[in-house]
């Protein structure tokens, strides 16, 4: 199990994708004030973890700070609630709401596509929930039945819309550009496949390729590439399928107009799925059919639709804008964020959108200083750094030195046999000057013990090793012969038993009395020619 932060610790992963893996998670203890749900020890959560190059993405850490209060405010009976937000060293994770079911992409691949009628009340359901991040300000951007769970109440499938934000965090300069999109090439609007300005007409676009998906089990545009699939996004109309009723298809096509101002809202979407869903039933009167049959007429355009941010002209909704949003100058940020009187000398506060942070010792800081979350950040990532990724001398490497250990020993014993005679030189030295004794006396005396140190017992270690090494059991080709000798008697018990359990014997004396007949034949008709050839000359 592994802690993620100080209140929840990983368990298992439920599943990866392209920005994080999702984790059945256990929290340790009651959250604080600035999560959304404090939650109770013990109790099961699922946490996604943000891959590793987003959480190092200096943008990524700002936006997630900045978002942090969109995120957990957005709550809707269809949408995954986010109940924490862990910042931790390299690690940023989202707390959510564990919903124990597949999600769509799942049960459409293992039960196949829905009727008519549970599609389009399926898909009104999700409609609620764009719905309601929508007038929030909030674009998911990314809607597919795999970003759409199912919690089962009371025998009933209730959609969960899941990931929002997710892609607004991916969406940052550092790794995508303006004219890149965020999502699924599959589920892409043709203005995000463009890169020209998106509202929350892709999130309908989507919905509208999702809805063709519930009820063929496909989407309407497959290709080999990921180009050839946005090209058709770009160019070509979907194609009516003959199991879709015509109200269904008139919401469908209407959804997947390629001029984002044609599409309905969301609210006129969910309104106009239930309509239809009402009309194409078994049990639909002529009022509903009626009804079902003018859908067009509620599918009308959103008049004003939710800007995705970081496009011209679209306002953030995380951001404290003042009443003039349309003159917000990205080349002074601060300036767009609420007045705070009395700190800073009556400017602007940086801070304003984050907690508070203790004052500074030395006064308002500078400039050129980091700012105080900064630092904080920084420190918080250096106490958490638990592996450094660097150059190792192989010296030091304990897995290169095992040919070193074995040396010493060697060296051990054999230094004894050379270090004795060192001394001795000096001692003849001194000895030199007395000119008493003759020189041959002490170079005897020096050699005299050299005999009974050969034959010590330090010179059979070098020949132990040997010793060990010489394995009389390795025997050369013996593992062939082995597993030959084991195969041979393998075939002999299989061909025994073929033989015996097998109507191998019958077919072989019915092989001989056939070969038997075709011999007798031929020698009857040789026997034959023999007689008409010797009847011929007499």
């Amino acid at each position: 199990m592994r802690p993620v932060g100080s209140k929840y610790l990983l368990e298992e992963p439920l599943g990866r994708g392209a920005t994080g893996t999702v984790w059945r998670a256990r929290q340790r203890e009651t959250a604080g004030a600035e999560a959304a749900v404090a939650g109770q020890p013990g109790e099961t959560v699922a946490i996604k973890v943000l891959k590793e190059e987003l959480a190092n993405d200096a943008d990524v850490v700002m936006r997630f700070l900045r978002e942090r209060s969109v995120l957990l405010r957005l709550t809707h009976a269809n949408i995954v609630r986010t109940r924490d937000l862990v910042v931790e060293g390299d690690l940023l994770a989202l707390v959510m709401d564990l919903i124990d079911g597949p999600d769509l992409h799942r049960h459409l691949r293992e039960n196949g596509p829905f009727t008519p009628v549970a599609a389009s009340l399926l898909t009104a359901q999700i409609a609620d929930a764009l719905a309601a991040s929508h007038a929030d300000g909030v674009v998911h951007r990314d809607l597919k039945p795999a970003n759409v769970l199912l919690d089962e109440r009371n025998g009933e499938l209730h959609p969960m819309l899941t990931d929002f934000g997710i892609a607004r965090l991916a969406d940052s300069p550092g790794l995508t550009r303006t004219h890149e999109f965020v999502g699924t090439p599959a589920y892409v609007a043709p203005e995000s496949a463009e890169g020209r300005p998106q509202t929350s007409a892709v999130d309908v676009y989507g919905a509208g390729i999702l809805l063709y998906e519930l009820v063929t089990g496909r989407p309407p545009f497959a290709g080999a590439t990921a180009l050839e699939v946005l090209h058709q996004h770009l160019s070509e109309e979907p194609r009516r399928p003959g199991s879709v009723p015509e109200p269904l298809w008139t919401v469908i096509e209407r959804c997947l107009r390629k001029d984002p101002g044609q599409r309905p809202s969301a609210v006129n979407l969910a309104r106009a799925l239930r309509t239809v869903g009402a009309g194409i039933g078994v049990h639909a009167n002529s009022a509903q059919i009626a009804a079902a049959e003018g859908v067009g007429a509620l599918l009308a355009p959103d008049p004003a639709p939710a800007a995705v941010p970081e496009t011209p002209g679209a306002a953030d909704a995380t951001q404290v804008l003042p009443g003039n949003a349309g003159s917000y100058d990205p080349a002074a940020p601060t300036s767009v964020l609420q007045q705070t009187p009395g700190g800073y000398g009556g400017h602007a506060d940086p801070t304003a959108v984050m907690p508070p942070v203790p004052p500074h010792p030395d006064g308002p800081p500078r400039p050129d200083e980091p700012h105080p979350w900064q630092s904080q950040l920084r420190a918080a990532r250096d106490r958490n750094e638990q592996t450094q990724v660097q150059y190792l001398d192989p010296s030091q490497d304990p897995l290169r030195r095992r040919p070193q250990r074995q040396q010493p020993p060697q060296q051990s014993q054999q230094p004894p046999q050379r270090q004795q005679p060192q001394p001795q030189p000096p001692q003849y030295a001194q000895q030199q000057p007395q000119r008493h004794q003759p020189p041959q006396q002490p170079r005897r005396q020096q050699y005299a013990p050299a005999p009974p140190q050969q034959p010590a017992p330090p010179q059979p270690a070098p020949r132990q090793p040997r010793q060990r090494n010489a394995n009389p059991m390795r025997i050369p080709g013996l593992g062939c012969l082995k597993g030959c000798l084991f195969t041979i008697v393998l075939l002999v018990v299989a061909g025994w038993l073929i033989w015996e359990l097998t109507p191998l014997q019958d077919w072989v004396d019915q092989g001989k009395g056939y070969w038997e007949a075709i011999g007798d034949g031929i020698s009857t008709v040789t026997g034959w020619f023999k007689e008409l050839g010797g009847s011929t000359p007499s």
